[in-house]
């Protein structure tokens, strides 16, 4: 339940490169302070109920965050010294718990919202306006001709995501492909790149962007996309495996209960453990996942099912195993995600 401090985070490896690094907002990294992982400054190792442990810390702790990394970066330029600054925003995930102003706004736009939808505009809303005053700030600070503005996120909208199908705790489409907004000097504006990158990408990436010179962990998945940034979204990116894994051996919101995915070209592979079953889709033409192609495909379905078995087997993945307690006589039984009876696996 806790990052290891054996492991070298981005923050420590920019920091030992001479910048000052700071963490603001949701941590979820287990209770070790962010100080322990690299961190000069942050607001503690928070949890979705942020340093107050409430129900739902938006608004509130959006704008302290985003005054604590304006206020950050000020104090870093002033003294002369590159930062790191990592913002982990919290989401308002029952609507309604928006500023005022935000909501006046929403409303303000017409249209047919409920009162559900309105507040959790208005949370996106403030969102919007917390992100243009770190913007407004690096501007004010005359720094925006040498500082990356990297905006993410962690897994698709719970619910609907269309054309994609699934969302939050799958591993269809829906689920996984996450925007991916970026700003600084060298990048052409308005590019819209089609090039596949995955989270452990990021870190390879902001080394080379803060060209740093120390080698980096060598077990490291992703690769560095800064030269398809430089070269207007174009390029490829070099990672040690050809393949891209994705393993959620659990029961959350998916239907098919824990499963993987393995993508190797323009086509994904999905592993269901309760059934066995492969589905195999064509990715490029096929993003929606609507039309499995296992059956036409036997050979290429074989293959990407090896290449996911030698995956999981060299970096050691928990699987999940039969679960003894699991009666199919009992439909009442629950499992986290809801819905549906509990399932035939242990994790």
């Amino acid at each position: 339940m806790e990052l290891p401090t054996s492991e070298t985070t981005i923050a420590e490896l920019v920091k030992r490169a001479g910048y000052a690094t700071a963490h603001f907002g949701k941590w979820h990294m287990g209770r070790v302070s962010p100080s322990q992982h690299g961190f000069d400054e942050s607001d503690g190792a928070n949890n979705n109920g942020g340093p107050d442990n409430v129900a739902n810390p938006h608004p509130k702790q959006l704008y302290l965050m985003t005054q604590h990394g304006t206020d950050f970066m000020a104090r870093q330029v002033k003294a002369g010294k590159p930062f790191y600054l990592q913002m982990s925003h919290y989401a308002s995930r029952q609507g309604g718990d928006a500023s005022p102003e935000a909501l006046a706004a929403v409303k303000a736009w017409g249209g047919k919202l409920s009162e559900r939808e309105s507040g959790e505009a208005a949370a996106d809303a403030d969102l919007d306006i917390a992100l243009g005053k770190v913007l407004g700030k690096i501007d004010e600070l005359g720094i925006s001709n040498n500082t990356y503005i990297i905006f993410t996120t962690d897994h698709g909208t719970p619910g609907k995501n269309p054309p994609l199908s699934g969302g939050k705790g799958t591993v269809s489409e829906g689920g996984l492909r996450v925007p991916l907004i970026i700003r600084g000097p060298g990048i052409q504006a308005g590019v819209c790149s089609h090039v596949r990158t995955i989270g452990e990408d990021l870190f390879p990436t902001i080394a080379a962007l803060a060209k740093v010179t120390e080698p980096l962990p060598k077990a490291i998945e992703g690769g560095s996309f800064a030269a398809v940034l430089a070269d207007g979204g174009k390029g490829t990116v070099k990672r040690p495996r050809d393949e891209l894994v994705v393993h959620f051996p659990h029961y959350d919101k998916d239907t098919i209960g824990p499963a993987s995915a393995i993508w190797l070209g323009d086509y994904k592979l999905i592993r269901v453990y309760e059934t066995g079953a492969l589905r195999l889709y064509d990715i490029a033409k096929d993003p929606g996942e609507r039309m499995d192609i296992a059956a036409k495909l036997p050979a290429k379905t074989k293959e990407l099912n090896q290449r996911l078995t030698d995956y999981l087997t060299a970096v050691d993945a928990q699987m999940p195993k039969p679960n003894p307690a699991y009666d199919s006589s009992k439909p009442t039984q629950e499992r986290r995600g809801g819905g549906r009876k509990e399932g035939k696996l242990n994790i």
